[in-house]
């Protein structure tokens, strides 16, 4: 189908906007009264040599997998999440000489119970939790315990965590998605 100069640039006023396909298919239904394919939506935005703007991704923030690598301040340094109120909280001194992110060369300079991704995962024997495949708890290298669940398309997330707002390091993070997989494993998962 073909459109006439007025509603192609009508469709490129929707895509300045910052409409998405089924948007852009809803509108052209519906105010311009043409039926298209979802599929003949995108290659009218193509021959138009249109850019669809990305919308910015919605964090499930409750999923390790997908958190955050930002770098912190000081390697014992926890920073406080978004919207958060209060200083920085240090299990440490820190060495003045190490950049942001450097790590002591030292292996002392860590005590034994705060290494990064020092991270123990146990597995629930049964399972209560509705939508969940399994379900346990997690103690991060700096000792903040939380419950977790792998929910039935098999992502990992937790049900509660002893201090609000916590969200581990990104190194506790790799830790605990190694150790989940290796316990889940263990448990034939």
């Amino acid at each position: 189908m073909s459109l006439t100069p007025e509603q192609k640039q009508t469709v490129a006023s929707w895509v300045a906007a910052g409409d998405n396909l089924s948007a852009i298919q809803k509108k052209l239904s519906e105010q311009l009264k043409i039926s298209m394919t979802y599929m003949d939506v995108r290659f009218l935005v193509d021959d138009l040599d249109l850019s669809l703007k990305d919308a910015a991704p919605k964090v499930d923030t409750s999923d390790v997998s997908k958190a955050q690598s930002a770098k912190p301040k000081s390697p014992a340094a926890k920073t406080p999440p978004a919207g958060a109120s209060g200083p920085a909280v240090a299990d440490q001194d820190v060495p003045a000489d190490l950049e942001d992110g450097e790590l002591a060369e030292d292996p002392n300079a860590f005590p034994e119970e705060t290494i990064p991704g020092n991270v123990t995962v146990e597995v629930n024997k049964v399972n209560l939790i509705p939508g969940a495949l399994a379900s346990g708890t997690v103690t991060f290298s700096d000792g903040v315990t939380a419950d977790w669940i792998v929910d039935n398309q098999g992502r990992p997330g937790f049900t509660k965590v002893s201090q609000p707002g916590y969200r581990p390091t990104p190194q506790d993070g790799q830790a605990f998605m190694q150790e989940l997989s290796a316990a889940l494993q263990k448990q034939g998962y």
